[in-house]
C-alpha cells in the first residue's frame, strides 16, 4: 500500500533499523521502546491486522512467528524469556495498519499488560 508506513520501510523508501529480515519477513527496532529489547517484525506483504495475517496465506503467519524467535535469540531474550505481542484493531492499541509482532524482552514483564 503507497500509503503504509510498514510497506515504506519494507521499500527502504523510510529508514528503520532494521535488525533481521528473510524473504517474507522484517524486523526493526521500535522508535519508542517499552522494554530493552523491543523490535517489530512485520511479513513484507501488507495485511493490516492479525486476523487478515492469519486468512492470509499457508504459512505467512507461522514464517512471522518463526522470524520473531529469531530476533530473541539474536537479541539474546530467548533463554531468559520473551513476549511476543500482536495488536489487532485501534481499541487494542494498533496505530499502524500493517500487522506487526512486538519483540519483548530484557527486563522482567508482568501480567497483565497495560
Amino acid at each position: 500500500m503507497s500509503d503504509c508506513l510498514f510497506c515504506k520501510i519494507v521499500a527502504k523508501e523510510i529508514p528503520a533499523d532494521i535488525v533481521y529480515e528473510n524473504a517474507r519477513a522484517l524486523a526493526f527496532r521500535d522508535i519508542n521502546p517499552q522494554a530493552p529489547t523491543h523490535v517489530l517484525v512485520i511479513p513484507r506483504a501488507h495485511h493490516a491486522d492479525a486476523a487478515a495475517l492469519a486468512a492470509a496465506d499457508d504459512g505467512l503467519a507461522d514464517d512471522v512467528l518463526k522470524a520473531a524467535h529469531a530476533v530473541a535469540v539474536q537479541e539474546g531474550v530467548a533463554e531468559g524469556g520473551y513476549r511476543i505481542v500482536f495488536n489487532t484493531g485501534a481499541g487494542a492499541g494498533q496505530t499502524v495498519f500493517h500487522v506487526h509482532a512486538h519483540v519483548l524482552g530484557g527486563r522482567g514483564l508482568t501480567w497483565p499488560p497495560g
